[in-house]
């Protein structure tokens, strides 16, 4: 069994190369197709760690002249990496001075009744904040939250571990990518296209932040009511989802005590944070607009949501603590002595260095593999050549090309950039509205919230990818409760959506 999942990719990538010819005269085009299929392939079966088959386009595309070494290193080292290094720092500050614990347990004696009324908890937080601010950096702020509320629940059912982790997992990635649909400002991809559409129809008037928001938000309600119980069904058993005796987070959480210096600190940060994240910049909702800090800079382009990031988590190892004691660590001379010989001192800042030591690198690799991938699709042409499939709908009516649509960028945003997907679907479908005779907002939009679909894979999304990276969720369970929700979003998006835009074009 465990060599036929080793032969299955690079015989069907082997099987790709000899007897497929997507695009004639242009075969590093098939060639990225077979690598994708094997990288694919080896990523489901688990053959071996992610990390390591994250490695593969490292040696495949430079060896198959797709593309140069130097290029493909690059993607390993790509700025968003940056925000997911800047923000798991944060929150290793969080969880070393048990903040966490405070604001998990804070939840808990509220909304704890069991873990389908917490699933509902943490997808509504994030779903709501998602609609506002970056899907990734939302991830990154509620996830050490979300592990402690995890590993409180298994202190208090005695289980090593929870088949309903995963859905409190899967329901926070998800919720995020979900609420990032409901709002042009949501995500990248509704930014880009609001950009397409104000440029190549300057005198349409149809499109602003009211009018995305009518049809955008109650299609992203109707899909999170739907993974909501998905997730339920396939990871909250009926004897897990027993109710809690909220009385007993009250203990917990009283014997917490008052908030510290250090808890302060670092939630002041977070906050400071997420507000840089927030106004870094240009909001416009309709005829209302704000200017971001950025512009306060010479190139307020290079600035990102990384630079946030790791400018906020390099203060932490600045910043002086006042306790020489993390709270609930019993006291360790060696390990003090230790200390106090590498670092000449005691535990004088908020952090150090030996606090990130499990850093989770290898979801560095993965994030470099997607990047590498995706930069392999852009490059040889087979972005555009999957896109290009969406010409043969034109001749159909609007209804199945938009249900062709939204299944092909689906299927793209699974292994490429959301961002790179819909920025080669929007110029196909504004020549096709044409042929077509119909309003390009009734293709477009659905395409848009497409692109914010893919659920299946660690590396569709930066969400995805951190939750992946507790080592709670199995591959094969992302999978299947991805493969439903795509499944479901490709139907809301191509009915729900489609009725909705046409409302008010």
């Amino acid at each position: 069994m465990k060599a036929i999942r080793f032969l299955s990719g690079p015989v069907c990538a082997a099987l790709v190369w000899l007897f497929a010819d997507l695009v004639p005269d242009k075969p590093e085009v098939t060639l990225m197709a077979g690598v994708t299929l094997w990288v694919a392939l080896w990523w489901m079966t688990e053959i071996v760690d992610l990390a390591v088959t994250s490695l593969l386009p490292l040696i495949l595309m430079p060896l198959l002249g797709i593309m140069d070494m130097k290029e493909v290193a690059a993607q390993y080292m790509d700025q968003i990496l940056f925000l997911f290094v800047g923000g798991f720092i944060l929150s290793y500050a969080v969880e070393k001075w048990n903040l966490h614990k405070r604001i998990s347990l804070g939840l808990l004696k509220k909304i704890g009744d069991s873990p389908s009324g917490i699933l509902i908890a943490i997808m509504g937080a994030t779903f709501f904040i998602s609609m506002w601010m970056s899907n990734t950096a939302t991830v990154l702020m509620l996830y050490p939250a979300v592990i402690s509320i995890i590993e409180i629940l298994q202190k208090t059912t005695g289980k090593t571990t929870l088949k309903s982790s995963r859905a409190l997992l899967l329901g926070l990635a998800y919720a995020a990518s979900i609420g990032g649909m409901s709002t042009l400002i949501g995500t990248p991809t509704n930014m880009i296209f609001s950009s397409y559409y104000s440029q190549n129809f300057p005198d349409s008037g149809a499109l602003n932040f009211a009018s995305w928001f009518s049809t955008g938000f109650p299609l992203a309600v109707l899909l999170a009511i739907v993974n909501y119980f998905l997730l339920k069904w396939l990871f909250i058993p009926r004897e897990e989802d027993i109710p809690f005796d909220k009385q007993h987070f009250s203990n917990l959480y009283q014997k917490l005590g008052d908030i510290s210096y250090e808890e302060k600190v670092v939630a002041a940060l977070f906050g400071i944070t997420a507000l840089l994240w927030f106004t870094r910049s240009d909001i416009h909702i309709g005829a209302v607009s704000m200017y971001g800090w950025s512009n306060l800079f010479p190139h307020p382009k290079w600035i990102q949501d990384s630079t946030v990031a790791v400018f906020m988590a390099v203060l932490l190892f600045f910043i002086p603590a006042r306790k020489k004691r993390i709270p609930g660590q019993k006291e360790d001379k060696a390990l003090q002595m230790e200390e106090v010989e590498n670092t000449g001192e005691l535990q004088d800042t908020i952090l150090n260095w030996k606090d990130v030591h499990k850093f989770p690198f290898g979801i560095l690799l993965l994030f470099g593999a997607g990047f590498a991938l995706a930069k392999g699709f852009e490059t040889t042409g087979l972005s555009m050549w999957l896109a290009g499939k969406l010409e043969f709908l034109n001749t159909g009516s609007p209804f199945l090309l938009v249900i062709g649509i939204c299944i092909i960028i689906c299927i793209i945003s699974e292994f490429a950039s959301n961002v790179a997907s819909i920025q080669l679907a929007l110029p196909i479908l504004a020549t096709i509205h044409v042929s077509m005779g119909v309003n390009p907002l009734l293709l477009m939009i659905p395409a848009t919230l497409a692109a914010s679909l893919g659920f299946m894979l660690p590396v569709a999304t930066a969400p995805n990818t951190i939750v992946f990276s507790s080592g709670k969720i199995p591959v094969a369970s992302m999978m299947k409760a991805g493969f439903w929700l795509d499944l479901a979003g490709i139907v809301l998006i191509s009915t729900v959506g489609y009725f909705l835009v046409g409302l008010w074009v």
